[in-house]
């Protein structure tokens, strides 16, 4: 399947297809000299078999985890490819999670002003949200993100078979970001997970997740309005990934519980469990309030949050801190 991100001279496609990355030569540009960056928790075939195909291949591989997302590795790539002779007709390819795709676009981004750039992404998590989209990013002194810039990848790379290598954990993380999208714009996919035919079906409710953010993407590409409802459980989750250091899909897992209403809420709790998804967590209330305000979504007095009042449909409301200090008690326990 391949879906179309219709932006104009920006759009690509997202190609979903069970074993597209070994045909990465024919799918993917790589006749010209290509960055290839992956990280040491990926397998390395992965990104073997990309610089198999490429013409002129550096591969680069990052150390795991958020903290990569930073000044010093980006400066790593941009020298990479400069010592390497990379033009602006060359490419950046990542091939990991969130993280290298990340911090991989934002490199393709600023360098010589824009070089092409292609996602394969290998967790759940980054197939079915960041992948897409044009978001690049690192962190900044503790802050998520807050460096970046918008730019569209030229084509993504979505293979299931990758998944296979991911621990169970990783896999119900990815699974969080399927739910979202489910319970903010397409109540059957989130119906899907009500019945378990989602995890026996993923090619499905990936591609349903894909869908819900490329139609959100073509309207709001920069996000300046809808786009916003894609932070549905975020902006509390935010909050809890800077204190507790659990995976971002299951802070997203936690941020979602209280912006649902009560009746979404009973249904959403158990399909969170039996994914092995975190509805609670032992934390600091004030510490992850205090780490939400420093949030780029949090601005003017006030925060702009996204409510679920019912599946398949959202909202954006305006909260006082203090409204949602205490909703971040629903999920976060001394």
């Amino acid at each position: 399947m391949t879906l179309r991100m219709e932006l104009g001279e920006n759009g690509y496609d997202i190609v979903i297809e069970r074993g597209c990355l070994k045909k990465a030569g024919t799918l993917l540009d790589l006749d010209r000299k290509a960055l290839i960056v992956t990280d040491d928790g990926v397998p390395p075939q992965y990104a073997k078999t990309v610089a198999g195909a490429c013409k002129a291949p550096t591969v680069v591989t990052i150390p795991q985890g958020e903290s990569s997302k930073s000044f010093p590795v980006l400066e790593q790539l941009l020298s990479r490819m400069l010592a390497a002779g990379f033009s602006r007709s060359d490419c950046v390819c990542a091939v990991g999670g969130g993280v290298v795709g990340d911090l991989s676009a934002l490199a393709a981004a600023l360098y010589m002003r824009g070089i092409d750039f292609y996602n394969v992404p290998t967790t759940l998590l980054s197939q079915a949200d960041s992948s897409i989209g044009g978001k690049t990013g690192i962190d900044l002194d503790g802050v998520k993100n807050v460096v970046g810039v918008f730019r569209q990848p030229k084509k993504v790379l979505i293979d299931p078979d990758v998944l296979s290598t991911l621990p169970p954990r990783q896999i119900a993380a990815g699974h969080a970001e399927i739910v979202k999208a489910g319970l903010i714009a397409d109540a059957g996919l989130f119906s899907l997970y009500e019945s378990g035919e989602a995890e026996r079906d993923l090619l499905t409710a990936l591609s349903r997740a894909l869908a819900v953010k490329k139609a959100v993407v073509e309207e709001d590409e920069k996000e300046s309005g809808l786009r916003r409802i894609l932070n549905f459980g975020h902006t509390v989750g935010h909050g809890i990934e800077s204190v507790t250091g659990l995976l971002h899909g299951e802070c997203v897992s936690l941020g979602m519980i209280p912006m649902c209403a009560p009746a979404v809420r009973e249904r959403l709790i158990p399909v969170l469990e039996r994914l092995g998804l975190p509805t609670s967590v032992e934390a600091d209330p004030e510490k992850v309030f205090s780490a939400l305000l420093h949030d780029k979504k949090a601005a003017g007095g006030r925060i702009t949050a996204i409510l679920v009042e019912e599946v398949g449909a959202c909202k954006q409301i305006s909260l006082s801190p203090e409204a949602l200090r205490e909703k971040i008690e629903t999920v976060v326990k001394r």
